[in-house]
């Protein structure tokens, strides 16, 4: 199989990313972002998996974690050949080409959006008991959505600093779930044999269901891999960061899984005719009472908001980066002047994640996102598989490479099919709609502009070579006046308006291809100091 690109173009992403990003993250910081990405899929997902296959859901947990293991190896491999901020996105748009591209950014955006607005969901769940132990009445749709409108506006304000309150978060998650875990070996009636009995007398069929449902909650263990090129020593810490959180989340989802069945008898997960949606608050309940119940279940409602703040921050910027690439339109790579942030977006990922929130009942968003998961996980294996056969050709060498290589990604590719195949038909319907919408994105828009090859820039860059002292001191002047945020950057409209204003002569896709080369963080936004030095550095090409 031919790549669509060539070898310079890997190799100098990498270099470039790897000469300008700044490595701060270390191993504990990324135990921290990926865990944060995932524990909250364990305050959902149990009840609706003991719906599907009673108390031996343990195991489904295992399996679903065998499956992820694979996809995980990849994208450290991957992470640390392509340092990007484009996480899976760029992987595959660099390694299949810009349909492709099309099609798995859409995905990934839908897969993100709709696991932020389960959290979103399941949230209003624990609040709901919250409320109804302080007497107060609330609507749970109502909750969600005025969430959701918060998170969203929070998103818009740039206020990053939110995301420093996620390590004392996670960690006190972690105790609260670890000491539930040791709590309930006390409880009366404790029965360590029923979640196993269930567990080997569920068939395959039912299991491998039970597997893909819960797959969802493994699903931010590879998140840190999207910001690969901020981590002290990638090949080391990425895959060790990435397997300690795998490992980490794996025993505690089995051990509360498993000691959660142990502890509570009975069909407890279905109460009128409905499954419970809040299960940690109920297993807390039982084994510590209900004020610590209510403990937990503030705890819970504080982890799913900050997982759905960054979620929507992470699924927006996809649309973010497919825009950079002009596979969309320019109004979703456009940052907001006082914010800087990207506003569009933002708007649009916020949007629908509140369709998904009024019109999908929680356990459709749950099979909706699983699917997506694992068609993208699929997907990052087959191309570690492409990368690694066509090596020579593509010069294709990071730092760290996967072990087992192909059996690890083949198990990986096969065993996620056969999990689609149970998810049932709205994953498939769900992804379906994805490569249609992607295919008919890239015919219709994509594809018209994501052709333009470097020229514009290598023409840019000489025009500036060629201008006289007085003209260079106009084009500065004209750059800062273009600056309404008055903070030394210009957005992509400001820079196009200095163009324009300066006389040059560029298509709308020309200055963004120029723009983004020199955004080389990838924030929407240039320092205009910078990029000046920038154009003067490469003034001899």
């Amino acid at each position: 199989m031919k790549l669509p690109h060539k070898p310079s173009l890997i190799q100098s992403l990498t270099d470039d990313l790897k000469s300008t990003l700044s490595r701060t993250i270390g191993l504990a910081g990324v135990v921290i972002i990926s865990l944060s990405a995932m524990l909250p899929g364990i305050f959902v997902t149990p009840t609706f998996a003991a719906e599907i296959m009673g108390p031996g859901i343990w195991i489904a947990y295992l399996l679903a974690a065998s499956v992820v293991l694979p996809g995980a190896l990849s994208k450290s491999e991957l992470a640390s050949g392509m340092p990007s901020s484009g996480g899976s996105y760029v992987y595959l748009q660099r390694t299949y080409g810009p349909l492709i591209g099309t099609i798995s950014g859409l995905g990934l955006w839908a897969s993100f959006l709709l696991k932020s607005a389960f959290a979103l969901i399941g949230f209003s769940a624990y609040f709901i008991a919250v409320t109804t132990y302080f007497d107060v009445d609330m609507n749970m749709m109502t909750l969600s959505m005025s969430a959701l409108v918060l998170i969203t506006v929070v998103n818009i304000l740039g206020v990053s600093k939110v995301k420093a309150i996620q390590t004392p978060i996670v960690i006190a998650t972690v105790a609260l779930l670890l000491f539930i875990c040791v709590a309930a070996f006390f409880v009366d009636g404790f029965d360590a044999q029923r979640p196993v009995d269930a567990a080997f007398s569920t068939d395959i069929w039912t299991l491998a269901e039970a597997a893909a449902f819960v797959f969802v909650a493994y699903a931010g263990v590879t998140k840190v891999a999207a910001i690969g090129g901020e981590v002290k020593d990638p090949e080391k810490n990425l895959p060790a960061g990435i397997m300690l959180s795998l490992l980490i989340a794996t025993v505690l989802y089995t051990a509360i899984a498993y000691l959660m069945m142990a502890a509570i008898p009975g069909e407890w997960w279905i109460q009128d005719g409905k499954v419970v949606e809040n299960p940690i608050f109920v297993f807390a309940e039982k084994v510590a009472g209900t004020e610590f119940g209510i403990f937990a279940a503030i705890l819970s409602v504080l982890i799913m908001i900050s997982m759905a703040l960054a979620g929507i921050l992470a699924s927006s910027r996809f649309l973010f980066a497919m825009s950079q690439d002009n596979l969309l339109p320019q109004a979703l790579e456009e940052v907001n002047v006082r914010y800087e942030t990207p506003h569009w977006p933002i708007i649009l990922t916020g949007i629908v994640m509140g369709i998904a929130i009024m019109e999908a009942p929680l356990k459709d968003v749950v099979k909706l996102a699983s699917g997506f998961k694992i068609m993208i996980f699929m997907m990052i294996n087959s191309c570690v598989i492409i990368l690694r056969q066509t090596s020579k050709e593509y010069d294709w060498n990071p730092s760290y490479k996967g072990p087992m290589y192909p059996y690890i990604q083949i198990w990986g590719i096969v065993a996620g099919a056969v999990l689609m195949y149970f998810i049932g038909e709205k994953a498939l319907i769900g992804g379906g709609a994805a490569i249609l919408a992607g295919s008919a994105t890239y015919y219709l828009y994509g594809k018209k502009h994501a052709t333009i090859q470097t020229t514009p820039v290598q023409s840019f860059r000489q025009q500036f070579k060629s201008g006289t002292p007085n003209e260079q001191q106009v084009r500065v002047a004209v750059f800062h006046a273009a600056d309404l945020g008055g903070k030394n950057h210009l957005t992509l409209r400001e820079f196009q308006h200095a163009l324009s204003s300066l006389g040059f002569e560029y298509t709308s896709d020309e200055s963004r291809m120029i723009f983004h080369n020199a955004d080389i963080d990838a924030n929407g936004v240039i320092d205009i100091d910078e990029f000046f030095q920038l154009f003067e550095d490469h003034s001899d090409e």
